[in-house]
């Protein structure tokens, strides 16, 4: 491995390898197969990149995004790797060339759209590589999207497995940042990777704290939450393309800078929205979850949902998308028993078989439990990807932890509100059971002459939010199911019986209103005022011109330089291209490229 810690160095600036990613590397260039699993953020791209330019030939990547293309094969190009992608973006002429310059052995990467590579004219073009001009490896990256029960499918994925019939010899890596047992179960007998070596990371990310709140008045949540994310990057996701548009424009009137992303935008307002994200600092983007797959921005402070999930699988998937940098970073949602109606519905509506009706019903049970987790979500959100934790240690680092929600006895209020369903006929959602347990004589609770139950008005102990918060948990737990085909009545399933008949207690969470949190961070970027001024000052004046270098090549600022590349510039100031070479994230090619930049703006401060 001298030889991949030699390139490590010199073209990517790094002088050792995190968690599995050597080992992975290895077994690649040994010429193995591997199914890669490991978090947003820790360095999965480096697992085949690195053995693509050890192999001989070139390693083919397939990627769903033409996003996630342009961005890799931009930072690949930064560090003087020979990188190039085929997608529908690109003009006859220049995929031609591209592809000319892969048959003349001039590139060491290339990315491509999983339904060009399997056309048979370029299966044919891979097979006329030969001697020199070999394969290198394939890499299939967000390999997830072969799974038919999860939320990124993709039909073409299905069909990757050619790959392995059609050149026998040549090493396969599958790639994910998210992936339950049945995922990866799927992923390997799909892709045919039976024989593959799995490497699994923790799935944990430290950095983002996870906290949820009940849903009462969105948007002024919402505008509460972003105060503390002023000038900061972030994601805001909603369910409906139309939410997504209202709430972009809301946000727009209160002085946030957001934009709206969709699947009904043309594809060039798409593409300015996107790149706008990338490129600046600032930007949140209210999206449906068409927004974010492959989105290598590494500093996006936060992400919120407006909706609930359908999977902890895409909910996982999606707030990965903050704190890619590894500083702190904020995952925040709002739900409420209408969201639950409103997936069941779908799910039921669905022209999916059963079987697979079935998968999405426990997925989004699984969704619900978590939300409704009265211990840490950390633990419950690892446990389900198969990562056993301490049951009874706590993270520190969410909303349950830093306010732990008291349990009390539920078993009574629990029975109540199931008699409540059942005299009524199981026809009615929760709001007009909470009427009745409260004894509020609506107008509807008169017409079906709900006032005359025995139930009406046992519940007046409680106010209208703990009624909520036991129909949740009712929901969460199994007890009860919301009927999509008729309008969200709820229903009791068998699990409710030992309950309703007092054969068994019901311990439910209660938040306590008005407790201090003692331990939550400031959420922030990076910020110089952390740094001694001089330090600051330096600092800003590096970031001023990679904005600038960015904003001359058309690239994110990322690609250039990270922020902490730059806060190890501003604290350790080289002063000889060895010095800079010694600075994580500089390899030779960027030392060659903006050494003498770097090197003038550190001297002139000294």
């Amino acid at each position: 491995m001298s030889a991949a810690l030699a390139r490590l160095r010199t073209v990517f600036g790094y002088d050792s390898f995190i968690g599995a990613q050597e080992d992975i590397v290895a077994h690649l260039v040994d010429g193995g197969d591997a199914l890669v699993l490991m978090p947003t953020g820790g360095g999965k791209s480096l697992c085949f990149q690195l053995p693509s330019l050890l192999r001989q030939g070139c390693g083919i990547v397939v990627s769903p995004l033409i996003a996630l293309m342009q961005d890799q094969v931009d930072a690949l190009l930064q560090a003087g790797v020979k990188a190039a992608f085929l997608n529908s973006s690109q003009d006859f002429a220049t995929a031609s060339e591209t592809e000319q310059r892969l048959l003349r052995g001039e590139l060491d990467l290339l990315y491509i759209a999983p339904e060009r590579l399997l056309t048979e004219r370029f299966l044919a073009l891979l097979g006329r590589l030969d001697g020199n001009r070999q394969i290198a490896l394939f890499a299939i990256d967000e390999a997830h999207c072969v799974s038919q029960w999860g939320h990124d499918f993709r039909p073409e994925y299905i069909q990757l497995s050619i790959l392995h019939e059609h050149f026998p010899a040549v090493p396969r890596v599958a790639l994910t940042a998210t992936a339950d047992a049945l995922t990866r179960s799927e992923i390997v007998h799909r892709l045919g990777l039976d024989e593959a070596r799995i490497f699994v990371a923790s799935f944990d990310r430290p950095n983002i704290r996870y906290a949820i709140v009940e849903r009462d008045n969105p948007r002024k949540q919402l505008l509460a939450f972003l105060a503390d994310h002023r000038g900061e990057a972030g994601i805001v996701y909603c369910l409906s393309r139309k939410k997504v548009d209202e709430t972009a424009i809301w946000l727009q009137t209160q002085g946030v800078d957001a934009l709206p992303y969709h699947a009904g935008l043309d594809a060039e307002t798409r593409r300015k929205h996107q790149q706008r994200f990338v490129r600046d600092d600032a930007v949140v983007m209210v999206a449906t979850i068409a927004f974010g797959m492959g989105i290598d921005k590494p500093d996006v402070r936060f992400v919120a949902h407006l909706d609930l999930p359908k999977s902890l699988e895409a909910y996982y998937q999606e707030t990965g998308r903050a704190g890619r940098d590894g500083e702190p970073a904020e995952a925040w949602m709002t739900y409420g028993l209408n969201d639950v109606v409103i997936h069941r519905q779908r799910i039921d509506e669905s022209v999916a078989p059963e079987e697979q009706k079935r998968i999405e019903r426990q997925k989004l049970d699984a969704m619900l439990a978590y939300c409704e987790a009265a211990g840490c979500r950390r633990t419950v959100l690892l446990n389900y990807f198969g990562e056993a934790l301490d049951t009874h240690a706590a993270c520190g680092n969410c909303d349950t932890c830093q306010t732990p929600p008291e349990l009390w006895d539920g078993t009574i209020a629990a029975q109540k509100f199931m008699s409540a369903a059942l005299r009524t006929g199981q026809r009615f959602g929760a709001a007009h059971l909470i009427d009745v347990l409260r004894g509020k004589a609506t107008e509807k609770v008169g017409q079906f002459g709900h006032d005359q139950l025995q139930t009406f008005g046992v519940g007046a102990d409680h106010d209208e939010a703990t009624w909520r918060s036991v129909a949740r948990q009712l929901l969460a737990g199994g007890l009860l199911y919301a009927d999509a085909q008729h309008y969200g009545a709820l229903k009791l399933t068998d699990a409710a019986r030992p309950v309703l008949k007092g054969e068994s207690t019901l311990m439910l969470r209660r938040q306590v209103a008005g407790k201090k949190k003692q331990t939550k961070q400031k959420f922030t970027n990076f910020a110089p005022h952390d740094l001694p001024p001089a330090d600051a000052s330096l600092f800003d004046t590096l970031r001023d011109w990679r904005a600038k270098t960015a904003r001359e090549q058309g690239v994110p600022a990322y690609v250039i330089l990270h922020d902490r590349t730059l806060q190890e510039l501003a604290t350790r100031r080289p002063q000889t291209p060895d010095e800079l070479l010694a600075i994580n994230g500089i390899g030779e090619a960027k030392v060659s490229r903006y050494g003498p930049d770097l090197l003038g703006l550190l001297a002139a401060t000294e």
